[in-house]
């Protein structure tokens, strides 16, 4: 088995450099499952033993086992490498590094776990990264969602519905659409969600032969929200946020400045003062709710 702290230490190297990354292209010998999709992004490396998983935005998560002498290399471009590379077990390439894994055990991969997604829940939805794909079908099963509480958030990952969105695509549609994303779909009038569906079939076929994801040319790095927590939104100059607490456990990166079509409202805590004092009709719940949430908004970018 090869050396725990070696392997923790190799894994904190791939973390800090890879993250947030697309992947250009990826091989793996002896591969057990479907490969990630060319251009998909490294959400995250986890190391437990000799076991190590890197997870892409496109719910594929790849499990290296690792034999004795078994390790995990980061190259730079030209940089020379310790093993030829006809011995390499894994090699995943990125715009200017690759990560490499001599001496695999075994290579698997598979799909985060999801039961409405099993295959037995239902058939997959179109494919909208092609020309002919039916979109008015996409907003359909958004319509007739089995589960009336699903967000939006949720719904765009689900390939029951749609095939060709992964994480960094969800948040850069819901921010360009102007969607909070955690609105149930029910929520949601028709209109926008076939906005919500035709933006993210613009997004995934003008991606379609770019190994990294662009929805924002203009900015660094191509992308208006995704990994971008912390900065100002460029619509609305509010602060970027990530939240964690998605029903899928990925990141989801949004501006709550903007992003409010179908927010949902805060139930009050009947003990808070305030509850106490406000008026209960729902068009003053509306009033103060928005003033609480607006009252710290930036006044400029």
């Amino acid at each position: 088995m090869p050396q725990k702290d070696a392997l923790f230490h190799a894994a904190a190297v791939l973390r800090t450099a890879l993250l947030g990354h697309a992947t250009e292209a990826f091989f793996a010998r002896r591969l057990m499952g479907p490969a990630p999709t060319n251009g998909a992004v490294i959400e995250n490396i986890l190391c437990h033993g000799n076991h190590l998983e890197i997870v892409f935005d496109d719910g594929i998560v790849m499990h290296s086992q690792l034999r004795r002498k078994g390790s995990w290399h980061l190259y730079r471009i030209g940089e020379k490498w310790h093993e030829r590379r006809s011995k390499a077990d894994i090699v995943i390439e990125l715009s200017d590094s690759f990560a490499v894994c001599f001496g695999a055990l075994s290579i698997e991969t598979f799909r985060q776990f999801d039961q409405h997604r099993h295959p037995r829940a239902g058939r997959s939805g179109p494919d909208i990264s092609r020309d002919g794909a039916d979109l008015q079908e996409c907003v359909n099963r958004m319509i007739h969602y089995d589960n009336p509480d699903a967000t939006i958030s949720e719904t765009l990952l689900d390939q029951r519905v749609m095939r060709g969105v992964g994480n960094v695509f969800r948040c850069e549609i819901l921010w360009a659409c102007g969607v909070h994303p955690w609105a149930r779909i029910t929520d949601l009038p028709q209109s926008s969600l076939l906005d919500i569906v035709r933006t993210a079939a613009s997004q995934v076929r003008a991606n379609l032969n770019s190994s990294a994801r662009v929805v924002a040319p203009h900015i660094s790095g191509g992308l208006a929200v995704y990994a971008r927590n912390g900065h100002r939104c460029l619509r609305c100059g509010d602060i970027i946020t990530l939240d964690n607490s998605s029903a899928d456990k990925r990141p989801v990166y949004w501006c709550s400045g903007c992003q409010i079509a179908g927010e949902p409202f805060r139930e009050l805590d009947q003990s808070e003062p305030i509850a106490k004092l406000m008026d209960p009709h729902p068009a003053a719940v509306l009033f103060m709710t928005d003033f609480f949430r607006n009252r710290e908004a930036p006044v400029g970018l």
